[in-house]
């Protein structure tokens, strides 16, 4: 258990979407870039390359497909990830949880299933072919070697 204060998660600067405390929406949301969600949200999320925040104000009453999710708030819906979901102290989740790394703190609410998947590894274009060391010949314990 941490020592350090809890601090709730600024929206990052960097081309992040939020979602205020006073906006509800009805729908569905495809981002291209980091979503911070801390008002009402109703349908389903899909950010697949990057994260997904629902702010400590944040309900969300949808599914969430995503890189990575963190829940400070509340979500009802099914979450999947391909890296990791995150489920904070005084947060409350319920649904089923498909993902590749999991983090759930004292104090936080969750009712449903965990599918732990392995990540699948991206293929490298740069990588070079690996060189094998040559393959030494065995040689018969009754074989004399001429000198």
């Amino acid at each position: 258990m941490s020592t350090t204060p809890y601090r709730t998660p600024e929206p990052e600067s960097r081309s992040a979407a939020t979602i205020g405390k006073s906006v509800k929406v009805h729908g569905d949301i495809i981002a291209k870039e980091d979503l911070y969600v801390d008002g009402d949200v109703e349908g389903t999320i899909e950010s697949l390359e990057n994260k997904v925040t629902v702010g400590p104000n944040g309900r969300v009453q949808a599914s969430i497909k995503a890189r990575e999710v963190i829940i400070l708030g509340q979500v009802q819906g099914d979450v999947e990830t391909s890296d990791k979901v995150d489920i904070r102290k005084d947060a409350k989740l319920v649904g089923n949880i498909t993902t590749a790394r999991i983090s759930i703190e004292d104090g936080a609410l969750f009712k449903g299933s965990i599918d732990i998947r392995k990540p699948e590894p991206k293929p490298s274009a740069t990588a070079a072919p690996v060189a094998r060391p040559a393959t030494p010949v065995p040689v018969p314990a009754s074989t004399t070697v001429a000198r």
